[in-house]
């Protein structure tokens, strides 16, 4: 059965890629922009709720929620002070997330919180293969990334199985490689910063050489057949170029002899 969960945040710059992840995940999303209307419901199989509503404090919105109805609440807040943790959970939240959090760490947090209540089956534990479509830079920050020097073949990133092609060619990845191109597709087009990147990928308590990052973007870029697939901002991070052309190719299907258990998965978008 698939997860249907009510959004209630008014930040459409938020909102809109948040639906996209979760959808990828087999969830079904009803997005709302105030308490409101958030209250109004219906509330599906669970709630995620931002605290800094427009119309009212999202703190009312989740005692409201829970007077009439058990549905399981996760909050999703900018707000990192313990009491506001503290009064949210008292309130009858289920689970506190603090912006910013990656798709992967609020889909275990939904896993975890729809197993315990039993109200649905949780959602997959891995999203669909990605398929990034043909595509070009939609900019160029320095004259190496001003496009493709041909007409890029499709990039498809496999996290089942752990594989990666480019048009009909597989890539050899190693084990970094393929997570650092992993999270890059989790959001395309959105900037992951070094420190994040760092911290997803290799360990938030990483103290190596910061070098090793751009050893690993480099090795990418010379295996993918083209440097434009990866667009460095700098002083800011890295993205993975989407603008897409007008036909847009099917995914290539993951080979039926690929082992049912090699997903790629984080250690908590549970994507190490």
């Amino acid at each position: 059965m698939t997860v249907r969960a009510l959004l209630i945040e008014d930040d459409e710059t938020i909102a809109e890629p948040l639906a996209e992840g979760l959808a990828r995940y087999g969830l079904t999303i009803h997005h709302v922009t105030t308490g409101a209307a958030g209250l109004a419901g219906p509330y599906d199989d669970i709630v995620l709720l931002d605290l800094g509503l427009p119309d009212m404090d999202g703190i009312d919105v989740c005692r409201g929620i829970r007077q009439i109805s058990d549905v399981p609440i996760i909050m999703l807040t900018a707000r990192g002070e313990e009491a506001d943790r503290v009064l949210g959970l008292e309130l009858g939240a289920d689970d506190y997330l603090a912006k910013p959090f990656s798709i992967r760490e609020l889909i275990a947090r939904i896993r975890a919180v729809t197993r315990r209540t039993g109200r649905a089956e949780p959602p997959a534990d891995r999203p669909a293969p990605f398929a990034v479509p043909s595509a070009v830079l939609s900019s160029a920050p320095e004259p190496a990334f001003a496009g493709f020097a041909q007409p890029a073949p499709p990039l498809v990133v496999d996290r089942r199985t752990r594989q990666v092609w480019v048009g009909e060619a597989l890539i050899s990845l190693t084990p970094k490689e393929f997570e650092l191109l992993a999270l890059l597709t989790e959001d395309p087009g959105a900037v992951y910063s070094r420190q994040q990147i760092l911290d997803q990928v290799w360990d938030p308590h990483f103290h190596g050489p910061t070098k090793t990052l751009d050893v690993h973007i480099a090795a990418l870029r010379r295996k993918l057949g083209d440097p434009a697939w990866i667009q460095t901002l700098r002083g800011v991070g890295f993205r993975l170029a989407v603008r897409t052309a007008e036909r847009t190719p099917e995914p290539r299907p993951a080979p039926a002899t690929a082992a049912a258990d090699s997903w790629f998965a984080a250690p908590a978008f549970d994507t190490a």
